[in-house]
């Protein structure tokens, strides 16, 4: 036996530590970090660009408040006069008669228009603050849905996958009673074929999963590789409902749809305040003084004066804006029972829906799942033991399949609309 060269031994070392450095790279690369419906959520609210831009939007309401407080500022006038521009008895001296006048006004505002504005533009604040919660309460109903719609998708690949090994299983015992004499060649083609619909559900079924996680890797505005991005969660229900009544309550107290409305109308109350103290005369008030070096009187070479101007509103009174704000309350007061109609309508409609997939689900849960795989086993022992046909055989399999796709779609839809409900009520009323 030759012995081994050193190099060639430092070589065939390195060579392994980099193909395993390699291998455990790709493996991390490609390890998936699953994600709750909490992460997700909080990842959301922390990422998601429509939310963030309305986000700001509320930081520039609040930024008015400072604006609409401020006082007006004073006017400050330089003036001169009494230059000479010629000479006097051949003396040259222009600066000799100059006056100098510095004089300032100020704008005195009066019947609290400072103090309403301010509190119309915090009003502002709040109902900007409140369309900001809707939209996060849609958004958040969009995020839930495409969360759903994910976890759904991965229980048809579990399901599809489950079928598919159980069947190849069945192909396998099938073969070898064909081998043995006990199966007709046609019969073993047949349950071979039918091989064909379970690799298409399969497949359509990791397709929509790819799918679902890219809605949601876009909502969370998330560039993470599909392959490394997935989700868990409960994919279940439960038959636990409050009265409709409690539902309609919490929506009332909850939705901030219907409270942006009823600040909308605080809003046009205080801007026809301050539209009626638009109105009012507010006076100017200013003060000056004077270094006149001419008057004849030496000891009146320096004085001040005062004055009060006072705009006389005969024909502009702001009746038009006053007229306005007035019809704006009873237009805000008019769209709040508009949207207390609606969340009425919301709470109603999910909770039917909800209540009707709760009835749906009951007797799949106590009954039909159970009898389905009771019937696909009878079956298929009788079938492998000459007491049932091929049709019944491949009718049981058939119903199994439909009866377990039509259970986890029926809890998708059941999740979706409790989803709903949470969306109508304002508050996640049931988890």
């Amino acid at each position: 036996m030759k012995p081994i060269h050193r190099d060639n031994t430092f070589s065939y070392l390195l060579s392994n530590i980099v193909v395993c450095a390699f291998v455990l790279w790709g493996q991390y690369s490609y390890a998936q970090t699953s994600y709750t419906w909490d992460q997700v959520r909080s990842r959301f609210e922390a990422a998601n660009p429509t939310l963030r831009a309305d986000a700001i939007n509320v930081d520039e309401m609040k930024a008015q408040e400072i604006t609409a407080f401020l006082r007006p500022n004073p006017s400050l006038t330089l003036s001169s006069d009494g230059t000479q521009i010629a000479r006097y008895q051949g003396i040259w001296k222009p600066t000799a008669g100059t006056q100098v006048s510095p004089a300032v006004t100020y704008l005195h505002e009066r019947q609290h228009k400072r103090e309403l504005r301010l509190e119309s533009a915090k009003e502002g604040t709040q109902i900007a603050t409140s369309l900001h919660e809707d939209l996060e309460r849609n958004l958040l109903f969009t995020l839930r849905t495409q969360f759903v719609q994910t976890l759904e998708a991965k229980t048809i690949v579990d399901i599809s996958h489950q079928q598919l090994e159980y069947y190849d299983k069945i192909i396998e015992m099938s073969r070898a009673r064909f081998k043995s004499g006990d199966l007709a060649q046609i019969d073993l083609d047949r349950i071979e074929l039918l091989r064909v619909q379970y690799e298409s559900d399969l497949q359509t079924a990791e397709v929509n999963l790819r799918t679902a996680k890219i809605q949601l890797l876009q909502l969370l505005n998330d560039r993470t590789p599909v392959e490394q991005f997935d989700v868990q969660g409960a994919f279940d229900f439960s038959d636990k409902l409050e009265s409709l009544d409690t539902y309609r309550q919490t929506a009332l107290d909850t939705r901030p749809d219907l409270k942006a409305a009823l600040e909308s109308i605080q809003q046009a109350t205080t801007n026809h305040k301050l539209a009626a103290a638009n109105g009012s005369t507010d006076p100017t008030f200013g003060g000056w003084y004077t270094y006149n070096p001419s008057f004849n009187n030496q000891y009146a070479h320096q004085t001040i004066g005062a004055s009060v101007s006072i705009p006389l509103r005969i024909f502009d009174r702001n009746q038009g804006e006053k007229q306005r704000t007035q019809l704006d309350i009873g237009r805000n007061q008019q769209l709040s029972e508009a949207t207390r109609a609606q969340v009425f309508s919301d709470v109603d409609s999910a909770y039917a829906i909800v209540n009707s997939n709760v009835i749906l689900l009951r007797p799949y849960k106590d009954k039909y799942l159970s009898q389905a795989l009771r019937v696909r086993d009878t079956v298929t022992y009788s079938w492998q033991h000459g007491g049932a046909s091929l049709m019944d055989f491949l009718n049981a399999q058939s119903d199994y399949r439909g009866v377990q796709l039509a259970y986890a779609q029926l809890i998708g839809s059941y999740l979706t609309a409790t989803g709903q409900l949470n969306l109508a009520v304002g508050r996640e009323v049931i988890p």
